[in-house]
């Protein structure tokens, strides 16, 4: 009877310790699993926030491009905000200065050099303006600065020279208000029949 009783009671351990090795197996388990999700949800998160962060970034970068390019628009439209006022008085200045070179009489001094002081006054109201002439004659054409109205065969400049202005350029600052209109020089292209002329009178 003792006996049986001792057999029935190791039974029931041995039952019980299984069952404790099924549930620290299935906690073990569970464990397990939590430590994954977490570890896959940690690193979703940490995915998400680095690309928040480049959104960010390339927001912030976005943002500096758009405030430089405003504060550039904004620069050029006061640096140049008396262009077109500029404009009209050089067609004035133009006027005058050529009212001036038309001048020969020696009767009219007076009145050449009264029109003279007006234009030294207002050349010097277009310099304090940064209004400066081009110099043109006798400088290679440019058409950044240079107009060519036509070309003209020259001894006396190298080709592809300025060698007359016929209305000044001006520059605003460090923009070209207005081209100067000029006459260019081209190589001279001698006659073959001259040149035999000249070759023969020489011996």
């Amino acid at each position: 009877m003792k006996k049986k009783k001792k057999e029935e009671k190791k039974k029931i351990e041995v039952e019980i310790k299984d069952e404790e090795e099924v549930v620290a197996e299935k906690t073990a388990a569970d464990k397990d699993d939590t430590q994954i999700d977490l570890i896959e949800r940690v690193e979703e998160l940490e995915k998400k926030n680095e690309e928040l962060n480049d959104r960010l970034i390339r927001r912030l970068a976005e943002f500096e491009n758009y405030k430089k390019r405003t504060d550039t628009e904004k620069s050029e439209i006061f640096k140049y905000a008396a262009e077109s006022f500029i404009v009209k008085v050089l067609a004035v200045h133009e006027d005058l200065q050529r009212s001036l070179s038309h001048i020969e009489d020696e009767n009219k001094d007076a009145l050449r050099d009264g029109l003279k002081l007006v234009a030294e006054k207002f050349t010097q109201i277009l310099d304090e303006q940064g209004v400066k002439k081009i110099d043109a004659v006798g400088k290679e054409f440019d058409h950044e600065y240079h107009e060519a109205l036509l070309q003209q065969p020259s001894k006396k400049f190298p080709p592809n020279t300025v060698i007359s202005e016929v209305e000044s350029g001006y520059m605003y600052k460090d923009k070209v208000l207005k081209h100067a209109k000029v006459i260019v020089s081209q190589e001279v292209v001698e006659d073959p029949v001259e040149v035999k002329e000249e070759n023969n009178s020489g011996e």
